[in-house]
């Protein structure tokens, strides 16, 4: 059973993967649109506060949508004064442990608490208060979504970790294909 659900863990890591390559290139876009807004304002003396909302709703989207792509590599804080300490096989546990307890009730519940607000948002057409602003839904529909992908990803990190405490992964091996 926990050979097939490491076959689950590999199509997880892929699509982790895929969204947070797509996501570099929000980092791309939102400094060429920084530069020009600022090329904007000092050359001609205009700008718009939808250049900078924009932005503002690219950093949300990368950091949002990119919390699964952090976890997948364990780029995610940790306090190591402890976990240093520890043998492959204790972190895997305390690894596992944090995500039952810790991690998947945050991303569940902030994820589904979120889904009111998103619902309303886009019920009332909700603009930013600032002249030429833009739409807030948009942005807001990211926090579900980001919350989502982190929980999937939650749950593959917890298979993994878990197949390395009870040895079917040795550690360090998380990335790869199970033992035979």
């Amino acid at each position: 059973m926990l050979r097939r659900l490491l076959v689950f863990t590999d199509a997880v890591d892929w699509l982790t993967e895929q969204i947070g390559q797509w996501l570099k290139w929000l980092v791309l876009f939102s400094s060429l649109i920084s530069a020009f807004n600022a090329l904007m304002r000092y050359t001609i003396h205009y700008s718009s506060n939808a250049w900078l909302e924009i932005q503002w709703y690219m950093f949300g989207a990368m950091f949002l949508l990119g919390a699964g792509y952090a976890l997948k590599y364990d780029e995610h804080v940790r306090v190591d004064v402890l976990f240093s300490k520890m043998t492959p096989k204790q972190q895997a546990w305390l690894d596992v442990f944090g995500g039952i307890f810790f991690l998947m009730p945050m991303a569940v519940i902030i994820g589904w608490l979120s889904i009111p607000m998103v619902i309303n948002s886009f019920r009332i057409w909700e603009h930013s208060n600032d002249p030429g602003g833009l739409l807030r839904w948009p942005i807001k529909i990211v926090i579900p979504i980001g919350f989502a992908l982190l929980a999937i990803q939650g749950v593959a990190e917890i298979i993994k970790k878990y197949a390395i405490a009870t040895g079917v992964r040795e550690p360090g091996k998380a990335y790869e294909r199970p033992v035979q």
